[in-house]
């Protein structure tokens, strides 16, 4: 008895590291089932600037599925789907982490400050979002390569070799060590790193979707006796509305910091500058990659208010349906993960 009260001690120590755990592993799931259309969201937005001529309902979701499938078959709609999934994992585990450790931490030193006995209050809407933003910085920091590499995967050669010359002969392995190694060429070991900044500014994406569900959770805790818990459906709903905002307000720069790791921005710089087809030329090093500002603009000059938001509804789809995944089997993952961490303190404590 002694030595099970203890295990479960020792795993309740380990709160990061678990809620880590079942955010990781719950966000490949959520991600996992709906990878084809993540596939087709990005394809969407690296190619619209590109893809002028082309009718509208040709970008739409399922249009690229069915031509994806007509030219790659079922491969095509998990293409880049290893890195995307290690992607996944670091990029959640990391930000889950940090956000849990952070969040604690913040709430210890509140109620330092709290006569003894009293309950700490309920964290404000700017602080869940400060905090968040703060962990979602740090992941994305360790994190960004691996995101590099499964956009240009995903994306595939077709619209890469675009940017390209015609004679420029490129590997055909697209493994994930193949497309790093081509990106260190192609611009250095900073091209892991290409879209840090709108990153950074995306932070506040998972920062508003969380902030938004954990107040609109509390409300609901509230204004009824669900004792604590949420039904499936309620936290269903409640994800899909967090995500859908979150994803509106920031969507501009999801766009360009999609564009930017898969370099399908210097097409339309070669094309601003006169080059024929849309070619760089043979020089090198390649042109300078533009920065998200400088592609928001570019953008707005050519396509306009909406140009910002070509893709969005491809965006919102897939991600409100792996967000609200995410947060349904969370809670499931998160019984696992304290299983797990209780097996490891209990086989610790053997050892």
């Amino acid at each position: 008895m002694s030595t099970q009260s203890q295990s479960a001690k020792q795993a309740q120590q380990l709160t990061p590291f678990a809620s880590a755990l079942a955010g990781a592993l719950g966000a490949c799931f959520s991600n996992a089932v709906v990878y084809p259309l993540d596939v087709a969201k990005t394809r969407i937005q690296v190619t619209s600037s590109a893809a002028r001529g082309k009718r509208k309902d040709d970008l739409s979701m399922l249009s690229l599925l069915l031509e994806i499938f007509k030219q790659e078959g079922i491969n095509g709609w998990y293409r880049g789907f290893a890195a995307t999934m290690l992607n996944t994992f670091s990029m959640q585990y990391a930000y889950f982490f940090f956000y849990s450790f952070i969040r604690s931490s913040y709430i210890k030193r509140m109620s330092l400050k709290l006569p003894p006995g009293s309950k700490t209050p309920a964290l404000s809407t700017a602080a869940e979002l400060s905090l968040g933003a703060a962990a979602g910085a740090l992941s994305q920091i360790f994190t960004i390569p691996v995101s590099v590499i499964a956009t240009r995967q995903q994306v595939g050669r077709s619209v890469r070799a675009s940017s390209q010359s015609s004679k420029d002969e490129r590997p055909t392995d697209e493994s994930l060590l193949a497309v790093a190694r081509e990106i260190i060429r192609e611009d250095g070991i900073t091209g892991l790193w290409l879209g840090i900044k709108p990153g950074m500014v995306l932070t506040v994406n998972p920062a508003i979707t969380y902030g938004v569900y954990e107040r609109l959770k509390s409300l609901l805790l509230l204004a009824s006796s669900a004792n604590g818990k949420l039904t499936p459906g309620t936290s269903f709903l409640l994800g899909a509305f967090s995500k859908t905002l979150a994803t509106i307000v920031t969507y501009p720069y999801i766009m360009a910091k999609v564009r930017i790791q898969a370099r399908s921005t210097d097409k339309d710089a070669s094309e601003s500058e006169g080059l024929p087809g849309g070619q760089i030329g043979n020089t090198k090093p390649k042109a300078k990659q533009a920065g998200a500002v400088s592609l928001l603009l570019r953008v707005l000059r050519k396509e306009g208010f909406v140009g910002w938001y070509q893709g969005m509804s491809a965006q919102i789809i897939k991600a409100v349906l792996s967000q609200a995944l995410l947060f349904v089997s969370k809670e499931q993952f998160e019984h696992w993960a304290l299983a797990i961490m209780v097996l490891f303190a209990k086989f610790s404590s053997r050892s």
